[in-house]
């Protein structure tokens, strides 16, 4: 037999994930405000277009929880999926998986593979981030539409 639910159940699931994507997208923006204007580190290349792609997501996934809309998914997905693309380089560079002379980092700046590149003193950024992209990804994925009757 098939559960289906009814759109109260449905809208009230896709603001709860709603509500934890946007507080995924903003702890991960405040994190790196805070390693970049409070401790003082320079963000690298890679972590700049990362950037570019989450902070959006702090404002976009606040005004859809907001407004409970689930299409919100259908304009933020792309976001996430470039974003985690990049974090996905970028943890390969970091874990030694793509060889340095393909890293952009190296001319000026913080290296991309460096000791500065990680969080508690061992979880590495990239790794960090490309967890963010994909926590946000995946709960923008359970948000579906409602049951219409």
């Amino acid at each position: 037999m098939l559960n289906k639910l009814s759109n109260d159940v449905v809208e009230e699931r896709n603001g709860l994930w709603l509500l934890f994507a946007w507080m995924i997208a903003v702890a991960a923006t405040l994190t790196a405000l805070f390693i970049g204007e409070i401790v003082g580190q320079t963000p690298c290349n890679l972590c700049w277009f990362q950037r570019i792609f989450m902070f959006p997501l702090a404002i976009i996934l606040g005004i859809a929880a907001f407004r409970s809309d689930s299409s919100i998914k259908f304009y933020a997905l792309p976001l996430v999926g470039l974003g985690a693309a990049i974090a996905f380089f970028h943890t390969l560079i970091y874990f030694g998986l793509v060889e340095e002379a393909i890293v952009p980092c190296t001319r000026s700046g913080t290296s991309c593979a460096g000791e500065a590149m990680t969080i508690l003193g061992s979880v590495p950024l990239p790794l960090a981030s490309l967890i963010a992209f994909a926590a946000i990804g995946g709960l923008l994925s359970l948000c579906r539409p409602g049951v219409y009757r």
